[in-house]
């Protein structure tokens, strides 16, 4: 009985990990003062008819701190690609020379910071709600266990051990929201 709590415990670090992998992703999408290309990640543009991420039709770089150049591979892509960046609702307008498409990112201001710090504590959140299911679910699988014949004190130490690592995941969260809104506010 006590490599299935092992199991249990295993599978409910694997997916917090996942949250959390999952949190960093969406944090780099929010963008804190810094071009990244990362910011496009999530844009999807029509290639022949089928929606395909925009860095697979297209050469995304940083050109420097506040400028993203995006170089399409066929040159009749250019329009349809900027139609994707305005339909990706980023908050950027892209500028298109005929050649290569330019995304200037304007400063941000205090209220634009404000919102960012806002929007990355809802990703927090959302990460904290998935660790905490993942914790309840875990707990109902201690517990379907102690009814088939686990002991009780296995049963608590593995429900302690769940807890802990839910502790340790929340904290975790925390640290990426604190270093996320020290990298937004900085001017």
């Amino acid at each position: 009985m006590a490599a299935d709590t092992q199991s249990i415990l295993g599978e409910s670090e694997s997916a917090m990990s996942k949250a959390i992998a999952h949190l960093e992703a969406e944090l780099t999408r929010i963008r804190a003062g810094k071009a990244n290309p990362s910011m496009l990640d999530g844009v999807m543009v029509d290639y022949y008819g089928n929606p395909t991420p925009i860095n697979q039709v297209a050469n995304v770089t940083t050109m420097d701190a506040r400028t993203i150049s995006v170089q399409p591979w066929e040159k009749n892509m250019l329009a349809v690609i900027e139609r994707g960046i305005i339909g990706a609702n980023i908050g950027i307008n892209p500028q298109n020379d005929g050649n290569i498409i330019r995304l200037f990112l304007p400063p941000l201001t205090e209220e634009r910071r404000k919102e960012l710090v806002k929007r990355s504590n809802v990703e927090g959140e959302n990460a904290k709600i998935s660790v905490r299911n993942i914790r309840r679910d875990g707990i109902e699988q201690i517990k379907k266990l102690q009814k088939d014949g686990l002991s009780e004190d296995e049963g608590k130490d593995a429900e302690k051990l769940m807890q802990e690592m839910t502790d340790r995941f929340i904290i975790l969260v925390d640290k990426h929201l604190v270093a996320k809104e020290k990298d937004i506010m900085a001017v």
